[in-house]
Parts: structure tokens; C-alpha cells; sequence
């Protein structure tokens, strides 16, 4: 009984256009709307097809890894502090600091799409660089 001869890697998709390189690049920072995910995808499929693109994934890519660290330790900080600050009365600061958390996220996605969208570039404030 004979092998069969191994199939070929797939051939990488062909190259985007620069307006729809701009679109992804923008859409991997609207994306962190959503958390990471979205950018997470857009770098893994597109970033060979489109410089822009790789580029821009990769910042938003690194900023929502860095937000899902800054989010998992808030929840575990609040998980311990909920018993005192409950019997304190102030309970109503752990949903505050939460949701203040979670809009720095989304305006820093919001400005990173429409920076590209206007044809720049943006780089978070302050994210760790874990995708070189």
C-alpha cells in the first residue's frame, strides 16, 4: 500500500488593497470594543496580507493582552476587597473602579481605529509589547 504524496501548505492570501489594509488596520483597534479577540483574529489571518494591517494588529493586539492582565487582577482585588468594603458601605466603588477600567479600554480602541481611519498610526499610552 502506497503513501499518499502530502498535501501543499495553503498559499497565503493575496495582498490588500491599501483601502482595505486601512480598514482592518482600523478595524483591529475598534475590535478591542469587544476585547481581544477581534485583534487576536485580524493578526493571525491578515498580517502577512497587508503591512499596515500587521502592524496595527500587533499594537492592538499587545494593548488588549495588557488590558485582559489589568482587568483579570482588578477582579481578583475586588473579589477580596467585596467583604469590607460591603460591611463599609462603599461597595458602589468596586463597580465604579471596574467600569472606569473597562472605559479607558474602549476609549483608547475608539481613538487607535479613528487615528488609522484619518490615515495615522496609533500606539497605546502605556501596554506591554508581549507580540514582537
Amino acid at each position: 500500500m502506497t503513501d499518499p504524496a502530502p498535501q501543499p501548505a495553503a498559499a497565503p492570501g493575496a495582498p490588500l488593497s491599501a483601502s482595505d489594509d486601512k480598514l482592518w488596520a482600523s478595524l483591529a483597534h475598534f475590535g478591542g470594543l469587544l476585547y481581544i479577540l477581534p485583534s487576536l483574529i485580524i493578526y493571525l489571518v491578515l498580517k502577512d496580507r497587508g503591512e499596515r494591517t500587521r502592524v496595527e494588529a500587533k499594537e492592538a493586539l499587545n494593548w488588549q493582552i495588557t488590558f485582559l492582565i489589568i482587568w483579570v487582577v482588578w477582579i481578583i482585588i475586588a473579589s477580596i476587597l467585596t467583604i469590607p468594603f460591603l460591611l463599609a458601605g462603599i461597595s458602589f466603588l468596586i463597580g465604579l473602579i471596574g467600569f472606569l477600567i473597562w472605559a479607558v479600554n474602549a476609549v483608547f480602541s475608539i481613538l487607535g481605529g479613528v487615528k488609522v481611519q484619518q490615515g495615522g498610526s496609533y500606539r497605546y499610552p502605556f501596554a506591554f509589547r508581549w507580540v514582537k
